[in-house]
Formats: C-alpha cells, sequence, structure tokens
C-alpha cells in the first residue's frame, strides 16, 4: 500500500523515509484505537486500520508536497466523513492523535515539516466541516425527499381507501348492486330535478319468494350464490333501469320519466319472468319467484318516503294475494287499511274507557209470537267515527287477539244486563252471546261462564253460547269438552250461521247443540215470490234443515227475516223461531224494557 520511497520526488524528504513504513501501521493502529466508538462504523477493525493508514500515506505525501499545497488536506477531511467517521469527538481524536503521534511514530521531525502540519491539520478541520455540512443537507434533502414520496404515497392511499370506502359505502359486495344509500340518493335526485309537473316515475319493489327455505336447506352459501344470479338476471332484464339490494332478498327498481303506470308494468314483468329463470348453484338447478310492489305516480305531490312506503305495502298485497306475482298501489286500499290499522291500534284504550256498549236483538217465537230471547250485539261508539258496527272491528280483535278480552266484557255485560231482565219481569228473554273460536278454546272458559252465573244468580237456561259451524267442525276434543260442561250445566249452546260453513248435520249428533240459526241468505231467498224456481229452491232447502234438525231435537231460528212474507213462509214449513228486521232491530237495554 505505501509507496517505495526510492519513487517518491519530495525534496524535502528524509533519506531514511522508507523506514517510516513500520511506524505506518503503528501510527494507523493509534488512528483506529482513538476513533472507535466515537460514531457507527460499519467495518471490521482490520479494515478500519487499512483505510486509516492509506490515509496516513496521504497526510505524508501532503507534508512533503512541493509545492505545499492545502488540498489534499480538503480531502482527507471530506473522506473521514465518507467513512462515517462523522462525529464532533471523532474529529476531535483525529486532529489530536495526528498532532501528536504522526510526526513521531513515523521518525520524522523539522520545524518546516511541523509548520507544514498544523496548516494541514486545519484544512483537514475544514474539510471534515464542509463534507459533514454537505452531508447534512444531502440527508434531510433526503429526509425531505422521502417524506415527500411517503405523503404522496401516504394520499395515494387515502385516495385510493376513499375510493373503495365509497364499492363499499354505495355498492352491495355480495351483488355488486347499488345499495340501499345509492338508491335512496339516485330516488332523491330524481325529485330534486327541474322537470314540470308533469314529470313521473315508478318503482318495483322486489322480494324472493321462499328463500329462507333455501338458506335452511341448502346453506348460506348456496342462498349468497342464488342472490348473486338472481342479482345478474335482475340487470340483463330490466335493461336500463337502476337496480339495487336492498338487503336480504329484497331488490328495487327505479323506473323514471314514466308516461303511465304500463310502463312499470312491463318492467315487473320483465322482472319476474328473468326471476323465474332458473339458476345453477353448486350444480343444482334452482328455481325462485318473486312478489312485486309496484308504485307509480306524478313526481310532485309525494316524497321518497311515501314512495317507498307505498312499495312496501303494495309488496305485502302481493305476498298476501299468492305470491309470484306483481300489486299495483291502490289508494283507496291503502285508506282503508290505515283505518283499520287505526282502530286495531285504539281498541285497548276503547276498551278500558267503556266506548262499547250492547244492543239486543229480538228472537220471536214464529208460533205466537212470544219474545224468546235476545241476540247481544256489540258496538263501538267510536268519538271521531261515531258508532261502529261489529263488522268494522270484531275482525281486527281477533287478528290481534283482543277477541278475548273484548269477548270477555261481552258476556259479562250481557249476563249482568239478564239478570236485571229477570227481575224486571217473569217473561224476561234468555241473552244469546256470540262466542269467538279464541274463546271457545280457552282453558278457562267454563270457570268464566259459572262464576258470571254465580255472580249475577243467573239461571244456567237464561244464556245462550252461540258457535259458528266452522268453530265447531275445527275445534279440538278440548273444546267440544267445554261445550258439552256448559251445556251439562244447563247453558244453551247454538251454532251460528249454519248452513254457510260444512253443512252438516250428522255431526251434530255428537254435539252439546239445542239450536240451529240458518243463515241469513237462504232466507233471503224466501223474499222472492213463491213460484219462482230459485225461491222455491231455498224453501225446499230450508224445509229439509229444519225437518232433519227436528230429528236431532233441535229448535231452528232463522235470521235475517225482513218481511212479513218470509215469515209466512218459515212458519208453514215448521221454523221455530225467527230474529231480523221484520221483528225488530238492534236496541238499547231499554228499548227492551219496554218490550217486557
Amino acid at each position: 500500500m505505501i509507496r517505495d520511497p526510492d519513487a517518491m520526488r519530495y525534496p524535502l524528504a528524509p533519506a531514511g523515509y522508507g523506514s517510516t513504513a513500520p511506524g505506518l501501521a503503528i501510527f494507523a493502529r493509534a488512528w483506529a484505537k482513538a476513533v472507535t466508538g466515537t460514531s457507527y462504523l460499519p467495518v471490521t477493525p482490520a479494515q478500519l486500520e487499512e483505510f486509516l493508514e492509506g490515509l496516513t500515506v496521504r497526510l505524508v505525501e501532503a507534508l512533503y508536497e512541493e509545492p505545499f499545497s492545502l488540498r489534499r488536506g480538503y480531502q482527507i477531511g471530506a473522506d473521514l466523513v465518507a467513512a462515517h467517521i462523522a462525529s464532533a469527538e471523532g474529529l476531535g481524536r483525529t486532529i489530536e492523535v495526528i498532532d501528536l503521534r504522526l510526526l513521531r511514530d513515523l521518525g520524522l521531525s523539522g520545524d518546516d515539516l511541523r509548520d507544514r502540519m498544523a496548516r494541514l491539520l486545519g484544512t483537514v478541520a475544514i474539510g471534515y466541516a464542509r463534507a459533514l455540512r454537505d452531508r447534512t443537507l444531502d440527508e434531510q434533502e433526503s429526509i425531505r425527499r422521502a417524506a415527500m414520496v411517503a405523503r404522496e404515497q401516504a394520499e395515494q392511499a387515502l385516495r385510493e381507501s376513499e375510493a373503495r370506502f365509497r364499492h363499499q359505502a354505495t355498492h352491495d359486495p355480495l351483488t355488486n348492486l347499488p345499495n340501499r344509500a345509492l338508491f335512496t340518493e339516485r330516488l332523491a335526485a330524481v325529485f330534486g330535478r327541474d322537470g314540470g309537473s308533469d314529470r313521473r316515475l315508478g318503482v318495483c319493489f322486489v322480494d324472493l319468494d321462499g328463500f329462507k327455505m333455501v338458506n335452511d336447506t341448502l346453506g348460506h352459501h348456496a342462498g349468497d350464490l342464488l342472490l348473486m344470479s338472481v342479482a345478474a338476471k335482475l340487470r340483463r332484464g330490466v335493461g336500463e333501469h337502476l337496480v339495487a339490494r336492498m338487503g336480504g332478498d329484497e331488490f328495487v327498481i327505479l323506473v323514471e320519466n314514466t308516461t303511465c303506470t304500463d310502463d312499470v308494468l312491463k318492467v315487473a314483468d320483465a322482472a319476474l319472468a328473468a326471476i323465474n329463470e332458473p339458476s345453477t348453484v353448486d350444480g343444482q338447478e334452482l328455481r325462485v319467484s318473486a312478489s312485486i310492489g309496484i308504485v307509480e305516480r306524478p313526481v310532485s305531490g309525494t316524497t321518497p318516503s311515501e314512495v317507498m312506503r307505498a312499495a312496501d305495502i303494495t309488496l305485502h298485497w302481493a305476498k298476501s294475494s299468492g305470491k309470484s306475482r306483481w300489486a299495483l298501489f291502490d289508494p283507496e286500499r291503502n285508506e282503508r287499511e290505515l283505518t283499520r290499522y287505526a282502530l286495531s291500534s285504539a281498541m285497548p284504550a276503547a276498551l278500558e274507557r267503556g266506548e262499547f256498549c250492547l244492543d239486543y236483538q229480538p228472537l220471536v217465537s214464529l208460533c205466537d209470537g212470544r219474545l224468546l230471547g235476545v241476540e247481544a250485539l256489540v258496538r263501538w261508539r267510536h268519538p271521531k267515527l261515531g258508532v261502529l258496527r261489529p263488522d268494522k272491528f270484531i275482525g281486527l280483535a281477533e287478528e290481534t287477539g283482543l277477541i278475548v278480552r273484548l269477548g270477555g266484557w261481552v258476556l259479562a255485560e250481557a249476563c249482568r244486563q239478564a239478570r236485571k231482565w229477570i227481575d224486571l219481569s217473569p217473561k224476561a228473554p234468555f241473552v244469546s252471546v256470540n262466542l269467538a273460536v279464541r274463546q271457545v278454546r280457552r282453558p278457562g272458559l267454563i270457570q268464566e261462564v259459572t262464576d258470571l252465573l254465580e255472580e249475577y244468580h243467573l239461571p244456567p237456561g237464561r244464556l245462550q253460547l252461540e258457535i259458528t259451524e266452522s268453530a265447531m267442525m275445527n275445534g279440538a276434543d278440548e273444546s267440544v269438552g267445554n261445550l258439552r260442561t256448559l251445556s251439562d250445566l244447563g247453558v244453551r249452546i247454538a251454532i251460528d250461521d249454519f248452513g254457510t260453513g260444512y253443512s252438516n248435520l250428522s255431526y251434530l249428533r255428537t254435539l252439546p247443540v239445542c239450536e240451529l240459526k240458518v243463515a241469513g241468505s237462504f232466507v233471503e231467498g224466501l223474499r222472492a215470490p213463491a213460484a219462482e224456481p230459485a225461491s222455491l229452491t231455498d224453501e225446499r232447502i230450508l224445509a229439509t234443515l229444519v225437518s232433519l234438525a227436528h230429528t236431532l231435537n233441535l229448535t231452528v231460528t232463522a235470521e235475517g227475516v225482513e218481511t212479513a212474507a218470509q215469515a209466512d213462509r218459515l212458519r208453514a214449513i215448521g221454523c221455530d223461531a225467527a230474529q231480523g228486521w221484520h221483528f225488530g232491530a238492534p236496541m238499547s237495554p231499554d228499548h227492551v224494557d219496554a218490550l217486557l
């Protein structure tokens, strides 16, 4: 590494310069020891000594160079920094070891060399400082560039993330269809768009029929594949119109700028046809159908939420009508259902407030015109709608389960009134009360009736319970047992509206029934002249029913008698009793008092 001293052309070099070679290694070792630990050096100790030995040669060459130049000193300082000896402590120890040991270890002396050494050390320090400054600036620039790149990468990643958050916020991940949020946005945009009062729109709310069965039998994976297939078929089937997945197995189609209802009906037919096409799922061919609720109306005068509420309601209509079909929104039907819902919601409080009352319709003997009994008919004195007949709310009470409470009140009130009439007159009629199917099947029915009989000291024969024919036929054994127990107590049991259900007299032999009430639809035919074939047929049917009932020791009451001619013909065929407007309309208890 060190040059042959004979090859050096420096006049000031001593004759014995060649003897400094061993001193180079000694000095380089001392220099290496001095700077070790002052900074991180990514070299082995041997590599460090070799590097510093080279710098030592260059220092000596600089000392003897003619003419004397300081440029080597600058470069040596820069090389130290480049070799990572780049700390203030490292520079200080370098200056110190060079100043104290270099000339001594190499066996060099002379005032001129010491002067040159001092000046050379200064340039080493300056070169070191400049290189360290440049390195710091370079590192800062690198850091700045790295920060800029990192920031750009972070911003790009953020943009990509936001974009992904938006195939996720507005699209369904399973079917890749627009989701509820995007559909709602598009629907709102239709209402926010200028276009005059003539603009119309349509919405098809689609729900798959029996999709739960696919999940339950084949698993959710198969269900997901089926949804993906249905989504693809819908998208192809309805063309340009927006198809979105609302969630689960529900989809919605937006039809903009319709001209009439037929525009949406065509889209609904196309959607049903597309869904009905078979889908292959895990190697199996599956077929599903769908129900669709359709709304088509002008944009003005409505809102997005009203459109969707109407579509949802209409979808339920389609489902309840048998599925695999569409239904079109009907404002009048919707109004009726809203009224039904309002009545259903108001019934419990109405019962608490005492808004229900009973009217009573006479049951008269066709033989002598005597008042035999009265049928209790419940009325609702609604604070806004006036007096409501049973056909307006009894069905709702049965749907909601309130029929048990309401029926219990009717039974108790009728028993209370029956007791008052007994106290008023020895000719007091029995009271006939209609029982709903749920009441008949209640385990506590027997106890309820016996408690009322005891509370009002009412003879059991003064209470008649009317049961529909279908309730008797479909009733469980326990229900029939309940009625048999009540009949054994002396309570009268009647079949109401006989002839509208099974019209099977044979089963009456085993039931605890004492009376048949023939449906008014049969009696209606007797209003026509007896010579007319239809009227004559109804009369013969009634005559047969009366004859068979009498064979079974049952009395027969005809309902819906409105004319004297009907009463005469019923009397002629042997019918026992009748009720209807000819004998008296439903009346308040006070009017019954007057009759007594």
